[in-house]
């Protein structure tokens, strides 16, 4: 538990639930961002297009719904089983 909530960095929310839950993730986003921009100014060659999007994210879902026409689409292959 103490590994999953302090140590693992989760790909939903770029940061650990710990780190978000004190409020550290905003403080964390931008460092990363200015590291990035500091590499693309140092490096412009190595990048072909943007940095990583480092915005923050207010909400974050366990299992986000999906759209319309994703269940539609999941429906149609149920049934060609």
């Amino acid at each position: 538990m103490k590994w999953y909530n302090h140590e693992h960095r989760h790909s939903g929310i770029k940061f650990t639930p710990h780190e978000r839950h004190t409020g550290r993730d905003i403080e964390i986003l931008s460092a990363r961002a200015l590291v990035y921009k500091k590499a693309k100014l140092e490096n412009p060659k190595r990048w072909s297009g943007e940095i990583k999007n480092w915005v923050h994210i207010n909400e974050v879902h366990l299992n986000p719904e999906k759209g319309k026409s994703e269940i539609v689409e999941i429906r149609r292959h149920k049934f060609k089983l």
